[in-house]
């Protein structure tokens, strides 16, 4: 094999070193005495079938990956055989680029590079290690999005929408929907300074996570914590039946509720009206997070588990439908005002709504009628103890 380096710039130098003989149509081809451009020519002329019978390649383009042996490496050039098209230098900015790696490089070894410039003025093909690196690592991209990988990535910064981390050199993105029920944000009112200060907490933390999203020309990856809980959590999901008990901890609370662990990946939310039979006002003053707690499978839809903490407790209700009926006047404590009234507790879990418009619907004159706090005689008009349902009347009482 002849070194290229012994050519220079010479115009042998774009002579192939290896004879590469095929059968065209007409005649027989020996590709080695031709130059590059001629046998580039050649090539594409010829008819897909003979092509194939005598199993030629296209030549390389700008941007294809180029595999070919080491033939020379001597003074910041490594020459790489691409037969039949002759042979790839990587030199320059390139060279500097992978210098690291191609120290190791020995004359013999297979190397895949990019093709970056087809006909150079000296008449190699030239090639980038790094870019072929880039490249091949977009290529693991977009396979394990493809088949679903997980990988355990450190975050390393934090903005208002979400987490940086960074995959093989790659930075992605998580976006903060994208996190997982256990790392997700619960922030009152969806404040976004707040949601920044969570979301700080997880810088230098490790997180399992997908690519869900491969953005080469952005140089971006999207990547998901919560995709992959979410197939977990379907298989999770599929052990339990509505009606089952177990024990769980509270891991947030939100102005609708509380969300409890049941087991390692899988969550359910006690809704505000499951909390208890008497009425919660806000479910972060009940609950602390790590507070254990028992609840019921209530409802389990597309992977979503509902859960409820005053289904095991003695429903306060079916008790009222032996003292109570409709007719009956009672003593109310006022617990809270609605666009429909005011709530009167007549015992503890068991309220009815004293309608606004006993007021003539006025608000200003419900409220001074009936203050917070303050006990009061109404009359029942309504009584459905299997409906929890329950209205009382000021004006009759009076």
């Amino acid at each position: 094999m002849h070194n290229p380096l012994h050519y220079g710039r010479d115009e042998k130098a774009l002579i192939s070193n290896l004879p590469f003989n095929f059968v065209t149509e007409a005649k027989t081809v020996t590709l080695s005495s031709y130059k590059h451009k001629e046998r580039k020519e050649i090539i594409n002329e010829l008819t897909p079938s003979a092509k194939a019978l005598a199993g030629v390649k296209n030549p390389p383009k700008v941007g294809d990956l180029a595999e070919g042996i080491v033939i020379a490496n001597a003074r910041g050039r490594i020459y790489i055989d691409l037969p039949p098209f002759g042979t790839g230098v990587i030199y320059g900015r390139e060279y500097l680029a992978a210098r690291e790696i191609l120290k190791k490089v020995l004359i013999g070894d297979s190397v895949t590079a990019k093709v970056i410039e087809t006909d150079s003025k000296h008449g190699y093909i030239e090639l980038s290690l790094k870019e072929a690196r880039q490249a091949m690592l977009w290529g693991d991209a977009e396979a394990a999005s493809r088949e679903h990988k997980s990988f355990d990535i450190s975050v390393g910064e934090a903005n208002k929408g979400g987490l940086i981390m960074e995959w093989q050199g790659i930075q992605g993105f998580l976006p903060a929907s994208q996190l997982g029920a256990n790392h997700y944000p619960r922030v009152e009112d969806g404040d976004k300074d707040k949601i920044l200060e969570e979301l700080k907490k997880l810088v230098g933390q490790k997180l399992t996570v997908a690519i869900i999203s491969v953005l080469p020309k952005e140089g971006k990856l999207i990547f998901s914590e919560k995709a992959l809980t979410e197939k977990d959590r379907a298989q999770m999901v599929g052990k339990y039946t509505i009606g089952d008990d177990m024990d769980g901890a509270i891991t947030g609370a939100v102005d609708f509720g509380v969300f409890v662990k049941i087991e390692d990946g899988l969550e359910g939310l006690v809704h505000i009206s499951e909390m208890d039979w008497a009425l919660v006002e806000n479910p972060r003053l009940r609950y602390k997070t790590g507070e254990k707690v028992k609840v019921k499978i209530i409802d389990i839809k597309d992977g979503k588990v509902s859960l409820s903490i005053k289904a095991l407790q003695p429903n306060p209700w079916m008790d009222a439908e032996k003292r109570f009926k409709k007719g009956d006047t009672v003593q109310g404590v006022i617990i809270k005002y609605n666009k429909y009234g005011a709530l009167a507790s007549i015992e503890e879990g068991v309220a009815g709504l004293v309608h606004i418009s006993e007021f003539g619907g006025d608000e200003t004159k419900l409220r001074s009628s009936l203050e917070l706090g303050k006990s009061y005689n109404f009359t029942i008009t309504i009584f459905e103890p299997k409906e929890q349902r329950m209205t009382l009347s000021y004006k009759t009482s009076n």
